[in-house]
């Protein structure tokens, strides 16, 4: 009972830093739209002004900011899945060059490029807690305790991974985060002057926008350096994680081994359709687990050209007797 206990309250901590993004932003709507516009606000075709420009921001802040919560993270195929006995020799074994034959065997019709560097050499990357091979651009959350393909970083503030499904989303919040605070800070600066310098006003509706704006300032602030770092991620087609490691290939590590130019790089995250790219809505290329790379082919036979072997091959449908099975 303990142990479900603790787990339970684990589970609710995590949702602690969500509340209190979805309680600011509850208490700035009553802020901007019951004490300012209504209240404070004498005009009547400003306050019409006001509210139709400030709902639909708000909508597509939260619209953003929801698909970045509940977007599930990608699966690992069961193809890369080890079956257990093969993944306890493997574990097993204690010397490194048989252990590095083993997952070049395992991998050879896996679409895999990027390796993890090792005291020998590199070997193709193994997650020993999943017990499977990783896809490219995967890695492991320990606090979703699962793979997540294409994985950027675990985010308290939406208790999410952010990875290849919900990438697009969460660039598409921290944008809408900070045009909503910058709508919120420039529309009531005029009114947040009057009540600082004047004292006029009402105890508490002077409360509420003058901290409106300093809130909505500080966010808006904080925001444009995170907004900004993503976005030259995207045009640099990297993730967060990539940015501190570069990912290893057969020729060596390579922090530029994903991008194929900032209009490529833009549109394998945002999609094709420009008409989409501002929606919160899935558009990415690709599958999130194989991807194309500016490295020339790795060896002679291809571990490119695996890739086409895999998808040839139906993918899932792994070959029989190959060593590789779902989880168990």
């Amino acid at each position: 009972m303990a142990p479900a206990v603790l787990r339970a309250c684990c589970n609710a901590v995590k949702w602690a830093p969500v509340v209190f993004i979805t309680a600011i932003v509850a208490w700035s709507y009553y802020a901007y739209v019951v004490q300012m516009c209504i209240f404070t606000v004498d005009s009547i075709a400003e306050k019409v002004v006001l509210l139709l420009l400030y709902h639909p921001i708000l909508f597509m802040f939260m619209w953003s900011y929801w698909q970045t919560i509940w977007t599930k993270t990608g699966k690992v195929p069961r193809d890369f899945f080890l079956a257990p006995t093969v993944a306890e020799r493997l574990e097993s074994e204690t010397n490194e060059e048989v252990q590095k034959e083993m997952l070049k065997q395992l991998t050879k019709k896996l679409p895999v490029q990027t390796r993890t560097m090792s005291g020998s050499g590199n070997f193709p990357r193994y997650c020993e807690k999943c017990k499977s091979v990783k896809p490219d651009r995967c890695h492991h959350c320990s606090v979703c305790s699962t793979c997540v393909l294409k994985m950027d970083h675990h985010c308290p503030w939406v208790n999410n991974c952010v990875g290849f499904t919900n990438y697009k989303f969460f660039v598409l919040f921290l944008g809408y985060a900070l045009l909503y605070c910058f709508y919120v800070a420039l529309s009531s600066l005029k009114y947040f002057i009057n009540f600082w310098t004047s004292g006029s006003g009402h105890g508490m509706e002077r409360f509420h926008i003058l901290f409106l704006f300093f809130v909505s300032v500080m966010f808006g602030i904080s925001l444009i350096s995170l907004f900004s770092y993503h976005l030259y991620l995207v045009c640099k087609n990297r993730s967060t994680l990539e940015a501190f490691r570069a990912p290893v290939f057969q020729t060596g590590p390579d922090k530029d081994g994903f991008s194929l130019g900032r209009a490529a790089n833009f549109r394998e995250v945002f999609g094709e359709d420009a008409k989409g790219w501002f929606l919160p809505m899935f558009s990415s290329v690709g599958d999130g687990v194989t991807y194309p790379t500016r490295t020339v082919d790795q060896d002679d036979d291809g571990l490119l050209a695996s890739r086409q072997r895999w998808m040839e091959e139906g993918g899932d449908d792994f070959e029989a007797g190959s060593g590789v099975d779902g989880p168990h």
